[in-house]
């Protein structure tokens, strides 16, 4: 079985190559300065969610939160990383349906 924290990262890796803006972000998170400010910066954005009925905040602070807290906690790496690889596929399928088509 493939390590889970390696697929974590794997798939980290693979939304900063698809969309390379969020590398600025994902980096410095994940190997950078600011990995010891990680678990607060999680726990806040899972607890802001929780607010989702204010206009600032809102449920897409929950996952973001869970992947920064599945990259100190072991046990939420394994329904983290197949999340995100669930998300990748239907992403990718959206974008096939939604393409235009080529013009002539």
């Amino acid at each position: 079985m493939v390590d889970q924290k390696t697929r974590l990262h794997r798939q980290l890796e693979a939304i900063g190559r698809k969309v390379p803006a969020t590398r600025r972000v994902i980096d410095p998170l994940v190997h950078g300065r600011l990995r010891r400010i990680r678990f607060p910066i999680a726990c806040i954005l899972i607890f802001g969610s929780f607010l989702s009925i204010l206009p600032v905040f809102g449920l897409w602070m929950l996952p973001i939160g869970l992947l920064l807290l599945a990259l100190d906690v072991p046990r939420l790496q394994p329904f983290v990383a197949r999340n995100l690889i669930r998300a990748r596929r239907r992403t990718d399928v959206w974008r096939r349906r939604h393409r235009r088509p080529p013009r002539r």
